[in-house]
Parts: structure tokens; sequence; C-alpha cells
């Protein structure tokens, strides 16, 4: 029994050490620090042989982040990737491939322990069995590097006694029992690292490595995250229809909080990618989106894809890059002019008389997206106009004629009744060359005629009938992976000597006698109770959906619950409850309940200006009934004759005082909120957080509003004074509050805080919600309730969603007693707790004339959803693409550079 003192000072440890030790040695156990690619690079030669070889990391993660694997390796890889991955790659190739090879032989030999069992692992130690069967157990400071063993100053304490050994072996055994496998995710991405390489576009060698080459190592991987497998599958959809048609033509009708945005912006990237190898003349790419979505989707597409887009202000007719600075000069003819390869125009300018939307009909697009792409749609009613295209649906027809390429993205394509969707398929039409609805006098331009086959209620046996369905359009063999359709339609075109992009069939008789067999055959053949047309349509091939609940029973989707508040069966102090609410709705004050009556006067006053005054009739009251705050911010501005901004369903307008009355009317509406005391939601909010524990489980509020997310952050902040809140807000105006003070601080560093468990208290406007993951909170307040159901579901999806490590989150909307919210929101929530699945949701928006008659609107929603669920047969199947190859992603190592992509991003329109 011997004990053996060393120092880097007078030896190299690992050759007096390491050495002497390791060769032919049967087990080697180390409690080795953080978890680094330069493991084993020291001792790799003497460890292939060691049988027996376990390795504990440490890595700051929590035990709650440990609970839930893609969390594990979320955090991991985002930890990992701080560091440079080009210099990385660059500099330790051979590190990595040493270190691949390892684990491709022995599998999970190492193992990461979490900071709340272990902390921060300063303590390094050992135990060697040698190969004449003698332990030798070992302490030091030296970490499992290179740098450790041979360049810094260590020592090092060797102890072959019994009890030493046997206690460095009890520290080990606890540490690998409190730890988990080092993730796949991780090991695979050991992998893609030892054979990186930078290459140009040219050197991309398939169209389907376009994307991943590009956004492998975008900002949303080096955070540890990942495109999800439907979004990259849509990517394949869209290459499925460049390849067939040399043209793109898709409607994206994901169900609400699934991702439309990078999955249509990751489409873009691809098609600008194929655009630049065709080396065509470079058109322009636009993304038109409602102006609250503008800058969201500027957001998104820079911090998520690392892709810099430009975005049209309106107002000021110029240009603004992700960092808000004008980059164009001002006037609206510079719209055809966007300095960035992707530009972003509110569809509020296209609804409505304007130069820009006199330059845009006169350009030819590489790619348009429209996102909530329903508002273009037919006007409804019985006037002279109905049936007319409204103006963004005629504005679309227009730019989709002179489009390479059209994405609609809309998680509500049948808005009132199910002929809504032939509206939107009717744009993918324009400029297709008749590949989508075929030509002219094709029967699936007629949705009266085709629902009752698509939705199954007729099915098509006979054999002309089907033929003049089939022939025109006539698919493509790839445009289905049914292998009888398949067969079908390949034997199809060969026979009648059809061209890829043909899509128009002669008559029925010049097919042989055994093609028609067939066809016969296929039409009678029903899958999963589908017929032939309701599986092989237009709509199939050009509407993508993918629902929840199939992602969810594919397993690519946690099923979480959401217990909805206020619900006096869910809370632990009934009497206080009871004291803040009455049934659904919060208990009010004669303060509030005046200023509100004073909010309803305004709105009286306003809507007798006739066309453009009744729209916004309920905007002071919706105001107000957010907090006393917005309304009395809103009031203020216009009596000091400043102009708001305001979006409706269809268009964005301005409004300022015009009249006397309407002056009036703003003094006693400031006079009322000016004499109100404390906000009742402020009084929820604290119920919730303190008595019924919402604190400690962690809570995002929400408020459509800046002004009212201002306000909760500043009162929470002053009244929490040792809490860390965050305000997740727009472009320059998030913070972070502690001790009575308030710093500016990037969205991004929030969003660490919260995923490092510094934040309890996030409060966030609508305009930062998508893209913002906090599964680590586990509760959401909605301070206002917005008139558009689809952005409950939106904002409910920022902690519903995977790594959530509670089974049921809860939820708490808002509303004050006896207002305008209260009527909305006691019909909505009876709909919320059992809702339909996509064509039977919810309405996206509940419309003002809803409003005006609220005791009818529970029936005017049962209406709509009635309307939808009619339209089930659009079950679409889609699944063969939910999860696409997730090699050409992860394992992507042939990278196009950052600095590439960004240069080429910033080449603008015809540049």
């Amino acid at each position: 029994m011997t004990i053996r003192r060393l120092s880097s000072r007078t030896d190299r440890l690992d050759r007096s050490f390491l050495a002497e030790h390791l060769q032919g040695a049967r087990g080697y156990r180390r409690i080795a620090g953080y978890f680094t690619s330069s493991l084993f690079e020291v001792a790799h030669e003497w460890l292939e042989s060691v049988a027996d070889v376990r390795i504990v990391c440490n890595v700051d993660l929590t035990a709650e982040d440990l609970k839930v694997a893609q969390v594990r390796e979320a955090r991991m890889l985002g930890r990992w990737n701080e560091r440079s991955i080009e210099a990385e790659s660059l500099m330790n190739r051979e590190r990595y491939q040493r270190l691949d090879a390892f684990l491709a032989r022995r599998g999970q030999v190492i193992r990461v322990a979490p900071d709340s069992i272990c902390g921060f692992v300063h303590g390094k130690a050992g135990v060697i069995e040698r190969v004449d069967g003698r332990r030798v157990g070992f302490i030091g400071s030296m970490n499992e590097t290179r740098h450790g063993w041979q360049d810094h100053y260590e020592i090092l304490w060797e102890d072959d006694s019994p009890e030493g050994v046997a206690w460095i072996e009890a520290e080990f055994e606890f540490l690998w029992n409190a730890a988990r496998p080092l993730p796949e995710a991780v090991v695979r991405e050991v992998r893609r690292r030892g054979w990186r390489t930078e290459v140009g576009l040219p050197a991309i060698e398939t169209e389907e490595s376009l994307a991943p080459a590009a956004l492998i190592e975008s900002p949303l991987y080096r955070e540890g995250m990942a495109l999800q497998p439907w979004q990259q599958g849509f990517v394949t959809e869209c290459l499925r229809h460049y390849h067939d048609h040399g043209q793109v033509r898709l409607l994206l009708a994901d169900e609400v909080g699934l991702g439309k945005t990078l999955s249509l912006g990751t489409a873009a990237l691809t098609l600008c990618l194929l655009s630049e190898r065709t080396a065509r003349r470079r058109k322009p790419i636009v993304i038109f989106a409602p102006a609250t979505l503008c800058e969201q989707w500027q957001t998104e597409m820079i911090d998520k894809l690392g892709i810099p887009c430009a975005r049209w202000h309106s107002s000021r007719k110029l240009w603004l890059d992700p960092e808000e600075r004008a980059i164009s000069p001002s006037g609206s003819e510079h719209i055809a002019c966007c300095p960035l390869r992707i530009g972003i125009v509110s569809t509020g300018l296209m609804v409505q008389p304007s130069k820009e939307k006199e330059v845009l009909t006169g350009l030819s697009f590489d790619l348009v997206i429209l996102d909530e792409a329903h508002k273009a749609r037919s006007r409804q009613g019985y006037g002279q106009q109905a049936g007319e295209p409204n103006e963004l649906l005629a504005f679309m027809h227009a730019v989709a004629n002179r489009a390479d390429h059209v994405l609609l993205g809309t998680a509500t394509p049948i808005q009132t009744q199910a002929e809504d969707l032939w509206d939107l398929v009717r744009v993918l039409h324009r400029g297709s060359n008749g590949f989508v609805l075929g030509n002219e006098l094709a029967t699936w331009h007629n949705p009266e005629r085709v629902l009752p086959i698509l939705c199954g209620e007729e099915r098509v046996l006979d054999l002309n009938s089907g033929w003049r369905l089939l022939r025109s359009p006539l698919p493509t063999m790839e445009s289905t992976n049914e292998p009888n359709a398949r067969r079908l339609f390949r034997n199809l075109r060969e026979e009648l000597g059809l061209r890829r992009t043909e899509h128009l069939a002669g008559a029925l008789p010049l097919l042989s006698a055994e093609l028609r067999d067939d066809l016969e055959t296929e039409l009678e053949r029903v899958i999963d109770g589908a017929a032939f047309f309701q599986r092989e349509n237009p709509f199939v091939r050009h509407v993508v959906l993918r629902k929840r609940a199939t992602l969810e029973a594919q397993g690519l989707l946690d099923t979480v619950a959401v217990n909805v508040h206020p619900d006096g069966g869910l809370v632990e102090d009934p009497h206080r409850f009871n004291a803040l609410f009455q049934a659904l709705a919060l208990r009010t004050s004669p303060d509030f309940d005046r200023a509100y009556e004073e909010a309803r006067a305004f709105g009286r006053v306003l809507a007798k200006r006739g066309k453009g005054g009744g729209f916004m009739k309920n905007l002071m009251e919706q105001r107000v009934c957010s907090s006393r705050v917005a309304g009395l911010n809103t009031a203020t501005t216009l009596l000091a004759g400043r102009e708001i901004e305001e979006e409706t369903e269809d268009t964005e307008v301005e409004l300022a005082i015009q009249t006397d009355a309407e002056r009036a009317a703003l003094v006693g509406l400031i006079a009322a909120l000016n004499g109100m005391d404390d906000d009742p939601k402020l009084r929820a909010i604290r119920y919730y957080l303190h008595d019924e524990g919402w604190l400690e489980l962690g809570c995002i509020i929400f408020s459509q509003y800046h002004d009212t997310a201002r306000w909760v952050a500043d009162s929470l902040a002053a009244e929490l004074p040792g809490e860390v809140i965050g305000l997740y807000a727009g472009a320059e105006r998030s913070r972070l509050y502690r001790d009575g003070q308030a710093v500016g601080i990037a969205r991004e560093a929030l969003k660490r805080m919260v995923a490092d468990h510094d934040i309890r208290i996030m409060v966030a406007t609508d305009a930062a919600c998508e893209g913002l993951n906090l599964q680590t909170l586990g509760t959401l307040i909605n301070v206002d309730l917005p008139w558009n159901p689809t952005k409950l579901e939106q904002r409910i999806g920022r902690i519903k969603r995977f790594g959530q490590t509670r089974s049921t989150v809860d939820m708490l909307n808002l509303v004050h007693q006896g207002t305008v919210d209260e009527k909305v929101y006691e019909r909505l929530s009876e709909r919320m707790r059992n809702r339909y699945d996509l064509f039977g949701g919810l309405p996206d928006t509940i419309k003002d004339d809803w409003i005006d008659d609220i005791e009818t609107l529970g029936e005017k929603m049962d209406q709509y959803i009635e309307a939808c669920r009619q339209a089930s047969g659009f079950d679409l199947r889609y699944s063969d693409s939910i999860k696409p190859d997730d090699a050409v992603w992860r394992d992507c190592a042939a990278v196009l550079a950052r600095r590439d992509l960004d240069n080429l991003m910033r080449q603008g329109w015809g540049g």
C-alpha cells in the first residue's frame, strides 16, 4: 500500500502516471469535470484495449432539465455551441474523429451529472484497474483533456490503499447513478464536426441538402434546438413540387402552434438557394403579412434561421433592417428595390389604393408568401359585390400570375363555408399552367360539384366520371405515396406519351383496355375509409396540413393537458377566489364601471362617423378592459391630436379625433380612468402568483398591448424587488427587472435566462410570442382576451411544448365582469373546452358584427364550427413527410458557410 504525490512541475503526468497504469489495464472509472471534445485525446490509444471504461462528466443542467431527453440534448448542445463551431471543427478535426470512433465502438460509456446533484465538478478523481489486477485510485486537479494532462500546472495524489480506492469508487458510483447518458444528439454532433467542411453553393450535391447545409449551424441549431420534423417535411413537399412542375404552389394549413413561420421561412430559403444555383435573374422574394406580424416575421427569421430580412415601414416609406435601421431612401417607389434578398410587406398596403401596391403589381417575383392567407377571400353577404374578390384576394391573383413560386399560410383555410378553400387554391392556380386545378373546364373548379366527393358523401365509381376528374389535372407519379396510385399515374403518362410538365390527358377511348381496368380497380379501392378521390385530388396535393393530434400520436409532440382558470374547483383558497371572481369574470369596482361606461360612450360617438367609424367602436372598450394604463395612454394620445394605428381584419387605419363630441367623450373617459385606484387584474395576478403557488411553477404573463405588458412588469417588479422579472417585447423594448432597477436587454438573453431557471416571471406581448420557448415555466396568465382564438392557442403553445415537465399546465384568462370581454369569453370558453380538429376548429377572428348582437355570438360560432366540420373529408395525409430522414439534417457535414449565406441574403432585388 503506497501513496504517491505527483506534480506537473516535476513530472509529465500523462507519462509518469497514465502510461504506467493504463497500458493493458482492465478498467477505468473517471470523474472528469466538464464534458469536452478532448476526452480521451491523451489516453486514446491506451483506452482502446480497456474493457470497462466509464466516465461521468459535469454539465450545467438542472435536475428538471435532465427529466426530458429532448431538453437534455438541447441544453447540452446549446452550451457546447457557445464556442465557435467553425474554429472548433477546423482546429480539432482529428480529436472529434477519434472521439466519434470510440463512442461508436463502446456505446454509452459517458454520463452527464446535473448541477442540482453535484454543482460544478471541481473534484477530479478516478480508479484504474491495472493489468495485474491491482486497483489504483487517484485524485487531482486535471480535467480529462490534453491541456489538463500535458500543459497546465496540475497536482495528483495516487493511492492504492483499499480504503482509498473504495472511497473514490463510492463517489464515482453516486455520480454515475445520478447522471444520465450522453445525449444521442451530442454523439451525432461529435461525428458531424469530425467531418465538417465548408462548401460553396455549387458544391452542395443534392437539392435535398440545400436547407440543411444552410441551416445546420443557424442560431436555432446553435441553441441546441432544431427545426421540428414536420417543418423539415414541408421543405420536402416544396422540393417534390419543384421537381414535378418547376414551380411550387402550396397552402400550408398546419394547426395553430405548429410553427408555420419557420416552415415557410425555411422553404423560402430553399427556393432562394435553388434559384441561385440555376443562375437565373435574381427576382424579388416577398413575404406579405398583417402589420402586427411583420416585425414578428423579421425577428423570427434572423433570431432562429439567421436570415436577415428587410421590412417595409408603411408610414416612413422605407426599408428597415432587423436592427430597425433605415437601409433605403424614403419614397413609395423604393418598395421595388429591397436592399436584402427577402422583403416583408404589410398586407394593409394591399387592401387599399397605394403607390406601393401599384409598384408591386408590376414586378415579377421569384417567390411570394402570404401569411394569414384566409384574409384573401371573396366578399360575403348579398350585396352587389358579393362573391367578388376582396382587395387582398384581387391583389394576390395579380402577383400570383407573375410569381415562379407561391406559398400561402393559414391555420384557418375555411372561415365560414367550405367553399372558402377555393379562394386560396385559386390563388395557387394562377400562373401554374394548369397543374393545380386543371384547365378551365375541369370539374375541380366547381366546389358544389366536388365537395360531396371530397367529403366522402359521394363515391365516383363510373369510369367516364372518374376519368373526367382524373384527366385534368393528370397527377404525376411523384404526387402520391400510395403504391397503386403511383403505378397507375406512371402507366397513364407512359401510354399517353405525356411529359411530366403536361397536365391534360386525352379522351377515355385513348386508354388501353388494360389501363381502363386498372382505373376501375383504383376507383373501387378504399383505404382507411377513404375513397380514391378523397385521397387523390388537387386539394390533397396542394394543401399541406398536419394536426396536433396526429403529431402527438406519433410521439413527435408531448401530450400536455391544460387547466383553464378561473375555476373555483381548482383553487386552494375558495374564499379569496370568490372575493375576486364571479364565475368566469373579475369582480369590478364602481371606479372601473364608470371608466368602462365612458369608454362605451366614446365608442358610440365614434360610430356616428358612419363608414370608417363603426369598426373602431370597440377599440377603447378593449383597451380599457386590458388595463387602466392602456386605456389612459390611448385616450391621452388621441386628445393630444396624435393618430393611433389600428389593424382590422381587412385593412390598417389611422384614428384621430375629428369632432368636439369625440373630444368631450375623451375628456370624460380620462377623468374616469384617473379616478381608478387599483386594477382588479393586478389583484388577480397577485393572488395566483402567491396564494395558488404559480410563482414557484414559473409564469408567463401575456398582453396584446405593450402598455399593459409594461405596466404589469413595472408593478410586479415594484412589489417583488428580489424577483428577477423579464419583459419580452418588440425591438428595443425588452427589459430586465431586479431590486427596483431595470435595464434594456436583448430578447435572446431573456430566453437564455428562462432556460437557465434564472427568471420565473416573464411578461410578453403577442408581437414577441412566436418562437418563444418557455417550457421551463408551468403557468400562463392572459391579462387581456384577444378577440382572436388562434392567438390564445399560440400563447399557450409557449409552454405547452416539448420539454414541459408538467403533465398539466395552467392558463388563467382575465376578463372584467359586465364587459363585452366577459360576454365574448363566456361563449368562447364553452367551445374551447370541447373544440373540433381542423376544419372544425374555432374561427380565426371573432367578427365585429358578431359582437354587435352578443346574445347570438355562441350561435354564430356554432354555425362556423359546423360549416367547417362538414369539410372533414380534407383530413389530408402528409404523415409520410411529417418525419423526413433526420440524417439529412442532423448529420449534415457539408456546410454552407454562414458568411457566404449572409452575403447572399444581403443581395437586393435584381442585384
